[in-house]
């Protein structure tokens, strides 16, 4: 079932799924991050930004060469590379998203345990309220993509406004003595760099969300385009004016050992009481992010079935023309993986799903960027021109995602290949019911 006109996400809705899914609540913490390297953890950001543009102007030609590829990096995967490839990429990234929907969901009751003491000290309230907000999340995806557009676009509204608040009026409050050392490491310029960028690189994941839903967006060709560069736009701004703010307000010595750096700075700004609405900015941001992932994490199992390589149950949308099925799955996951981090004994496995999440969703950057060209020259063959920027703009992509897979570790690379082969006996039952069927 197609969406309808009024099914369908614009502009403004479509961009605040990538701001949205980009800027969870772990960019609060990240000034304190990174603080023990220096104010040249500030290029950090300027580094992973460049590295970030490159994959946006990818993606956003993507989705005008392929303006109904539903499911994005997969549907570009499987057009540039095959049924097997895109495969691969859609798995991993299902795995990730609900590995990554659970540490968010966390997050969430992290944030409200400041108005909300018991969370910090009940499990069961902790537990209980986790999943209340996924299932309530999923609740308003099943009304359908405008709704889950809609809730998205007020949220991530909300989230910005405490992070632009620091951001540019802690330009006033700066003392440039805190910037001081410029470099803190005992290793190089160029390695410090390095260092800080591999962290800020995973707040840009999230950047190819506008491509996900396509096929529920309108006029995909040129919305999708407009919000993956808008998207980056604002979340570039909040990251790196946040950043020169906190680390301007906050000596270096202290703000290493923050655990609320942004609400530290509120309150150096506004008074004690500024603490509660930076904590009520986490928590929305939370939630945001989550209502974000898991709109598409419907949308990635519905992708995948289209094309019978996922069982057929996944294609099945109610009369909003929501994959309410997919949606449903994807929350049992979510809700169990959520479970695991409130158990002593499975703690440490959460943990290493979580690392390994973050390759995974690295994975489906490298593929699209080898499919770009591929589908470049395929869509507009090279006589017309304009090739050579597209394979440099490939290329460019497709080295900056290989960097970002070695920043993930040895052992995530490691293992995330093991979980992605894993994969292939699903992978050949759905090629041979899709032959024979």
């Amino acid at each position: 079932m197609a969406a309808s006109s009024k099914n369908k996400i614009g502009l403004w809705a479509s961009t605040s799924l990538v701001v949205g899914n980009m800027i969870g609540a772990g960019v609060f913490l990240m000034p304190a991050a990174m603080a023990s390297f220096g104010s040249v953890s500030l290029l950090g950001w300027v580094f992973s930004a460049i590295g970030s543009f490159f994959l946006a102007k990818m993606f956003s030609n993507l989705s005008k060469l392929l303006p109904e590829g539903t499911g994005g990096p997969y549907a570009y995967t499987r057009h540039g590379l095959g049924d097997f490839a895109g495969f691969l990429v859609a798995w991993g990234y299902y795995l990730a998203t609900s590995c990554a929907n659970a540490a968010i969901t966390i997050s969430f009751v992290s944030a409200l345990s400041t108005f909300f003491p018991i969370l910090a000290t009940s499990t069961l309230a902790a537990v209980l309220t986790g999943l209340s907000a996924i299932w309530l999340l999923t609740w308003v995806g099943t009304r359908g993509i405008a709704t889950s557009g809609n809730m998205q676009l007020a949220t991530t509204i909300l989230k910005l406004l405490p992070l632009f608040v620091i951001a540019i009026g802690g330009l006033f409050f700066i003392h440039f003595d805190n910037f001081h050392p410029f470099n803190s490491t005992n290793t190089s310029v160029f390695g410090a760099i390095t260092a800080t960028a591999s962290m800020t690189m995973f707040s840009f994941i999230g950047i190819e969300s506008a491509t996900i839903p396509s096929g529920s967006v309108a006029d995909p060709g040129k919305t999708i385009a407009k919000a993956t560069m808008l998207g980056l736009l604002i979340a570039t701004l909040v990251y790196v004016l946040g950043s020169v703010s906190v680390m301007g307000i906050i000596p270096p010595k202290i703000l290493q050992h923050s655990v609320t750096p942004y609400a530290d700075a509120a309150a150096f700004m506004f008074g004690p009481s500024a603490r509660y609405w930076v904590s009520a900015g986490v928590a929305i941001a939370a939630f945001g992010a989550l209502n974000g992932w898991v709109l598409v994490q419907g949308q990635v199992p519905f992708a995948i079935a289209k094309d019978k390589l996922f069982p057929a149950i996944f294609t099945r949308q109610n009369s909003k023309g929501a994959p309410y099925v997919g949606m449903i799955i994807s929350s049992i996951i979510i809700s169990l993986f959520m479970g695991m981090n409130y158990t002593k004994a499975l703690v440490e496995q959460f943990r290493f799903l979580l690392l390994l999440s973050v390759f995974m969703m690295l994975i489906p950057y490298l593929f699209s960027a080898a499919s770009y060209i591929i589908i470049r020259v395929e869509k507009k063959p090279l006589q017309s021109g304009g090739w050579l920027s597209a394979i440099v703009l490939g290329l460019l992509a497709f080295v900056y995602s290989l960097w970002e897979i070695a920043g993930a570790g040895q052992s995530s690379v490691y293992y995330g290949f093991i979980l992605l082969m894993a994969a292939i006996p699903f992978y050949v039952w759905g090629a041979y019911k899709k032959k024979v069927g």
